[in-house]
């Protein structure tokens, strides 16, 4: 789970953060190389302070935080936050794998173009309450809005009034 890139220890290494999964988790050492060498963080970036990142970097260590026990469920919130565009189509295409290979991905964005580029099912959830959800192709097809209301002819009179047809 990344819920939070910035959430790190400011103080740690991005080898040590993950050393530091890798052992909790009791994985091999050589764990640790491989989520570095996926995300791209050189042997020297990797040895440099957390609190010395970028918040692109700070995202990468935080993915690779996120995988390195090889979750059935990774979930994410803004993981294109503080990339440039070079590492967004990075981790489209690292995330894509991943569900290709079986994994589910749970993604939180307000980037709608980000979550369409990536996303196969949406939930869309306005105030707290899920307002619409199935698969992106089915929901993209249906594009519109919906309105509810107790008094139905006020709102189609508002609706004419506009100029948009009630489908009632």
């Amino acid at each position: 789970m990344l819920l939070d890139a910035s959430a790190q220890h400011a103080g740690r290494t991005g080898r040590e953060i993950l050393t530091i999964a890798q052992r909790f988790i009791g994985l091999p050492r050589q764990r640790v190389k491989e989520m570095l060498d996926l995300v791209s963080l050189t042997p020297e970036e990797a040895s440099r302070r957390v609190r010395d990142y970028s918040l692109g970097m700070r995202q990468r260590l935080g993915i690779a935080t996120a995988l390195i026990g090889e979750p059935e469920v990774l979930i994410l919130d803004e993981p294109a936050n503080g990339l440039d565009p070079a590492g967004i189509r990075w981790m489209r295409g690292l995330l894509r794998e991943y569900a290709d290979r079986g994994g589910t991905v749970l993604l939180s964005s307000h980037l709608l173009h980000e979550i369409e580029v990536i996303a196969d099912d949406l939930v869309v959830i306005g105030s707290g309450r899920i307002v619409a959800q199935g698969a992106k192709s089915d929901l993209l097809r249906s594009s519109g809005s919906i309105v509810r209301s107790t008094d139905r002819d006020l709102i189609a009179r508002a609706l004419v009034e506009s100029g948009i047809p009630p489908h009632l």
